[in-house]
């Protein structure tokens, strides 16, 4: 532990956190704006779903721990929704599932302190020329527009249920006029231009929410902001 110690924000999904330090990705963005104000912590498994991630929630987030986060953000779905291959294995996680798995760990993110916030992310929608064209038709035909909307959507209404702060990002990434071609590396994972809208979502959400102590990054604190006298 390297102290002082700041607020702690951890990042908790599949691919599209596991990535998002890469050039430009909305993590790396969060983590330049709190530079000093908060620690950022990636915890992204590409190619996992709810299921599994919620195979290893108390590990990542044991209830006992001295140092409970002040933010989770949470991003699971894209791999759930993802049609099964009739003959091989896949994330595809039933809809019900996808919920009832989703509920769970937004309980748990919520007790481990009075202070920790969750913030969800949902499905965000997928282009599929660019799917057919980076990896394969059948992967295109297996990540749906349909199906990541149908599970953005279940999880704006868990999370409307439950008092947990959403994200629409299927709707946010879709305002772009050009975001079949600029928004996605692959059709899936997301460009520099895809993280921003990420990141412009998550910063408003911390600006708006009525919690105290606010999370905005212009409202934090900034570490050594008056000069210390340092010992000899």
């Amino acid at each position: 532990m390297v102290g002082p110690a700041r607020p702690l924000f951890v990042l908790f999904g599949s691919s599209i956190v596991q990535f998002s330090f890469g050039d430009g990705g909305w993590g790396s963005i969060l983590a330049d704006l709190y530079s000093r104000q908060a620690d950022i912590l990636v915890r992204g498994y590409a190619g996992w779903n709810s299921r599994e991630a919620l195979g290893v929630l108390h590990h990542l987030f044991p209830k006992d721990s001295a140092n409970q986060p002040s933010l989770v953000i949470v991003y699971f779905g894209g791999n759930d929704c993802m049609l099964p291959f009739p003959s091989s294995k896949n994330p595809y996680v039933p809809l019900s599932e996808y919920v009832e798995n989703m509920k769970k760990i937004a309980i748990h993110l919520k007790s481990l302190s009075e202070k920790t916030r969750v913030i969800f992310l949902t499905a965000p929608p997928v282009s599929y020329n660019l799917i057919k064209e980076k990896m394969s038709e059948d992967h295109a035909e297996r990540r749906t527009l349909e199906s990541c909307r149908k599970y953005a959507e279940a999880c704006k209404e868990l999370c409307k249920k439950i008092d947990v702060k959403c994200i629409d990002l299927w709707s946010a990434i879709q305002k772009r006029d050009d975001w079949l071609t600029s928004c996605f590396t692959d059709g899936v994972h997301l460009t520099a231009e895809g993280s921003e809208i990420v990141a412009e979502e998550i910063l408003k959400v911390l600006e708006e929410a009525d919690w105290e102590p606010s999370l905005h990054w212009k409202t934090l604190p900034i570490e050594f902001d008056i000069p210390i006298e340092l010992s000899p």
